[in-house]
This record gives C-alpha cells, sequence and structure tokens, in this order.
C-alpha cells in the first residue's frame, strides 16, 4: 500500500475565487483544511483597466459580509442602483430600480482582481488548521472507506474524508473523480472588456438584447464600464482584434447612444459559451462546487453568485457536523447538501437558459411577443419584483451566510 501521506479534513482542489471563498468560510470549523492549487498568483502592485469583473448579487454581499471581507472589497465596489433591460431595434423595455424596492442597491460590481487579493491576504491569516498547498492533483484512489487518497506531483500525496473539487469549468477532478458532464454549446462567444463611455453609467447597468445574443454593461467605479458582449463565433475574434476605434464604432452601433459615445476600450478576452452540467454534483467521499459542477451563460451575472450559495450551505453543513464529531465525507452529509443545494441550481438554470434561448430565438412573431412581455414587466411591478428576484438570486431557505450570518461550530460533549 503506497504512503497516503497527511492525513486532513477536507482537501480543497482549486484556489481560486470559490475554493478560497470555502477555505475562509471553513476557518474556525476546527476541520484540517488543505487547498491544493498549481499557482500561487501575487496580486497585482498596480490596479489594471483591463481587469475582469464580476457582479455579485445581495445574498453574496451577506455572504462575504459575514466572513469579514467586505470592508476590504467595498472600497472598489460599484454599487448597481438601477437595471435597463431592452431590445435592440424593438420598443419593450424594462426597467429595475433599487430604491423603488426599499432596497440600498441591486448589486454590486467588483474587479475580480479585488476578490482575488482580498481572499489571498485572507488566506494567509487563517489558523494553521487552514493551509495552502501549492501541487497538482495527479490521481485520487478509495482504498478503504474513511478517507480518499490524492496523490500529487512531486511525490506528495494526502488522505482527506473529504475531497472538494473546486477547479473551474475545465475540471479535472471532476474527470478524476469520474463524473461525467453534459455541455449544450450556445453557439456564440463572449467579448469581455472594459470601456468608457462619455457619460458615467452613475449606477445604472445595461441588458440589452441582440440578434447575436445579449450585451451587458455594468457601472464601473471612475465612470468606466465593464463590457460582456455576445456575439457570433464566426465573427468574435475579427471583431475583438479590431482598432479600438472600429470595435468602438461596432460597439456604437450594437448598444446605442445611452451613455453618449464610447471613448476607450481595454484588451478584449473572447470565450466560448456553453451551459455545462454535471450529472452528479457528489460522488464517494467527493463534492463538486461552483462551475465544476455547473457553468452558466453569463447573462445577467449568476455564475458566481450561484458559487457561492454552493459554499455557504457547504460550509454551514461541515461545521455542525465538526461540532458534532461527525464525518465531514460521509454520504449523510453529501446527500444531504446536494438536495438543499438541487433546487437552487435547478432555478437558476431554468432562468439564464430560458433569457439567451428566449432572446435568441427568431421565430416570427416572437420579437413581437418578447417586447410586450418587457412592456408588461415596466407596467406592472409583480411581474417585474419576479424578474428582479431570479436576478437576485433569491429563492429557498438562504444557508446562514447568506443571511449575513456568521458560522458557529456547536460544541459536542
Amino acid at each position: 500500500m503506497t504512503d497516503r501521506g497527511e492525513a486532513v479534513d477536507v482537501a480543497i482542489a482549486g484556489g481560486g475565487l470559490v475554493g478560497a471563498s470555502l477555505a475562509v468560510a471553513l476557518a474556525g470549523s476546527g476541520l484540517a483544511v488543505r487547498v491544493v492549487d498549481p499557482v500561487t498568483a501575487e496580486a497585482p502592485t498596480q490596479p489594471s483597466y483591463d481587469d475582469r469583473n464580476t457582479a455579485l448579487a445581495p445574498a453574496s454581499r451577506r455572504i462575504l459580509e459575514a466572513l469579514g471581507l467586505w470592508p476590504a472589497i467595498a472600497a472598489e465596489a460599484a454599487p448597481i442602483r438601477s437595471i435597463h433591460v431592452s431590445e435592440q431595434g424593438a420598443f419593450g423595455i424594462t426597467r429595475m430600480d433599487a430604491a423603488g424596492e426599499g432596497l440600498d442597491a441591486l448589486g454590486h460590481v467588483v474587479p475580480n482582481r479585488v476578490l482575488g487579493r482580498v481572499l489571498r491576504e485572507r488566506l494567509g491569516q487563517l489558523p494553521e488548521a487552514v493551509q495552502q498547498v501549492t501541487a497538482r492533483v495527479e490521481a485520487v484512489d478509495w482504498d478503504d472507506n474513511d478517507a480518499v487518497a490524492v496523490r500529487l506531483d512531486g511525490d506528495r500525496s494526502l488522505s482527506a474524508r473529504l475531497l472538494v473539487a473546486a477547479d473551474g469549468t475545465h475540471s479535472v477532478l471532476r474527470e478524476r473523480l469520474g463524473i461525467p458532464c453534459d455541455d449544450s454549446d450556445y453557439g456564440q462567444c463572449g467579448i469581455v472588456a472594459n470601456v468608457t463611455p462619455a457619460r458615467d453609467p452613475q449606477g445604472r447597468a445595461y441588458e440589452r438584447f441582440t440578434p447575436e445574443g445579449p450585451l451587458a454593461l455594468l457601472p464601473l467605479r471612475g465612470g468606466h464600464a465593464s463590457l460582456v458582449w455576445t456575439v457570433a463565433p464566426e465573427r468574435a475574434e475579427a471583431l475583438a482584434g479590431l482598432p479600438d476605434d472600429a470595435f468602438l464604432a461596432a460597439l456604437q452601433d450594437a448598444f446605442g447612444y445611452r451613455l453618449g459615445r464610447f471613448l476607450r476600450a481595454g484588451r478584449r478576452a473572447v470565450y466560448p459559451l456553453r451551459l455545462s452540467r454535471s450529472r452528479q454534483r457528489i460522488t464517494t467521499r467527493g463534492v463538486l462546487v461552483g462551475n465544476a459542477a455547473r457553468t452558466l451563460h453569463p447573462v445577467a451575472g449568476q455564475g458566481f453568485n450561484l458559487a457561492l450559495r454552493d459554499v455557504a450551505e457547504l460550509a454551514e453543513r461541515l461545521h455542525v457536523a465538526a461540532g458534532r464529531g461527525d464525518d465531514p465525507g460521509s454520504p449523510e452529509l453529501l446527500r444531504a447538501y446536494a438536495a438543499a443545494r438541487r433546487d437552487d441550481h435547478r432555478r437558476v438554470t431554468a432562468f439564464t437558459d430560458g433569457l439567451v434561448r428566449l432572446f435568441s430565438n427568431r421565430l416570427p412573431g416572437l420579437r413581437l411577443a418578447r417586447n410586450l412581455g418587457l412592456l408588461g414587466m415596466e407596467l406592472f411591478p409583480a411581474a417585474r419584483q419576479q424578474l428582479m428576484r431570479q436576478a437576485m438570486g433569491r429563492g429557498g431557505r438562504p444557508p446562514r451566510l447568506a443571511r449575513g450570518l456568521p458560522l458557529e461550530t456547536p460544541t459536542h460533549g
């Protein structure tokens, strides 16, 4: 029998935003946690105009507040005060306003650079029970019922009672665990960039549906905006590679002049858009979270918010198990976690996938129906509130962190 290496309670494969958030959430649980990632990126010393950004729903902000992370994030978070939804060349629009709903913001847009820096700093401050391991997972093996053997590169290994796959859409660990994944190609690519319009968005986000797919502009600090522009694959690379003035002219044609002329564009990146769903989220002593479990279309910005709710639910159940002296990788715990997350995953997937397919469908008469629907939401607040409820990730029983409550590990005697 091979050396099983260091024995730990939880091994998290993937030290990105999701894996790091789970590690922070498990601090104080008393569990021995190892975050395994082959990359240890240093935080940039200067902010970059080309940083990618994430839109955080109110529940995600509450999770970050409960973890004590929000104060370090807030100064660079741009609030979303309102959302304007429209279809290019059509009459239907709907608006969602935070003040009208009794909220201070519908969400916040935060540079990924900031989220990564804050999480790295917190990881470095965690107790000795939570440590980072710079390594790559080479293989996993179940040679007994009490733990999973995780073989790392460099002849290293761990023996974990629970193995968490948080290594993203193209999860290597998901393959190692033998969990199949269903992919649906939307036939679209997303162009991601930061842009500067002549008029400051002043907290207004735009979701504009074009014949090729949705175009989202999210407000950033300093009068800038974060762009996610969905286009047909055959022209994505060419469009993204245009000189700045030609790219801005094409963007102007698609978006219009609600913010005046676009003055500046940062570096563009292109990503193929697919809906990726693992056929199961749990296996023997293994669980998938975040994009390893489900990767969504970026319309309405639901992906990272869904992942944070995965983190909140799993961390709460692991805290309770630790307090009771229970096995953190028991089948009962994992089945209960998967059941608790099932409806949220289904609801958000149906919402995002439905939006994309509805506004990409060119069937005669459907465009009129879509615009009547947008107009109806503008005229009837109840319909608009239902859309907002989905976009803000509400529904079902939220875990403690999503309610802004800290996790507590009950003692057992």
